[in-house]
């Protein structure tokens, strides 16, 4: 059987999530040296970690990632380009400057700066296709039995990862994708992990200082709390 088609990848994310965030910056500087497509896809953390008797995300009037999503699926109704910008800008705010765009006035502000109409944010949370979109789109990596992102599908082919906090560029970006991709050719190749170090987490902490000090919930890893360290 031929390994899938490498040249169009979907990348489902969640804005909140920094490993994700990471990843897709790496992407695209593989896209900008190779022409890769990139469909942007979605993934809730905020679902696939709910607590049991908790509400789910779409149950409320506003969830910091589940809306931030919807946003970005009215803006892929109008362009996979606006979508792609979207998720850098607002990604880059919580992630590198340490803002708060899951805060509906700064969402605003936000799409001002790209040239959008800031109405958008009221006009998506409004619209129930856009909670359809990201539900399916969920629902499609749950499917596959994935559990957290970034997730990157080749056709059918579904991947969890790479798992980034200083994502390469250049060549050493190029040598990854391919390292990546080799993985198609091996349907049953299911797990490959280096464990995390003391070391490493302090690593990821720093790498995440910004994100931190700008969120406004607790993480949730597969039932359990986990914070990082503040010191």
């Amino acid at each position: 059987m031929s390994a899938p088609d490498s040249s169009v990848v979907d990348f489902h994310f969640d804005v909140m999530c920094p490993f994700a965030y990471q990843t897709s910056k790496w992407l695209r500087d593989v896209r900008e040296q190779t022409g890769l497509t990139i469909n942007w896809r979605f993934f809730s953390l905020e679902e696939i970690n709910r607590q049991p008797g908790k509400k789910h995300p779409w149950e409320r009037e506003w969830s910091y990632g589940w809306s931030m999503m919807r946003i970005g699926a009215r803006l892929r109704e109008i362009g996979m380009e606006h979508l792609d910008a979207w998720y850098e800008r607002a990604g880059r705010a919580l992630h590198e400057d340490g803002h708060r765009p899951h805060d509906p006035d700064v969402a605003r502000h936000l799409l001002e700066e790209l040239g959008l109409d800031p109405a958008l944010v009221d006009e998506a949370i409004g619209d129930q296709a856009t909670h359809d979109v990201v539900r399916a789109e969920h629902d499609r990596v749950v499917a596959a039995g994935g559990y957290g992102v970034p997730t990157m599908f080749f056709g059918d082919h579904c991947l969890f990862g790479p798992v980034l906090i200083d994502p390469p560029t250049g060549d050493a970006a190029l040598r990854l994708w391919h390292a990546v991709t080799a993985w198609l050719e091996f349907p049953h190749l299911f797990e490959l992990q280096q464990p995390k170090t003391d070391a490493h987490q302090q690593a990821i902490t720093e790498s995440f200082r910004p994100y931190l000090d700008a969120r406004d919930w607790v993480s949730i890893n597969r039932g359990k709390v986990v914070e990082f360290p503040t010191t």
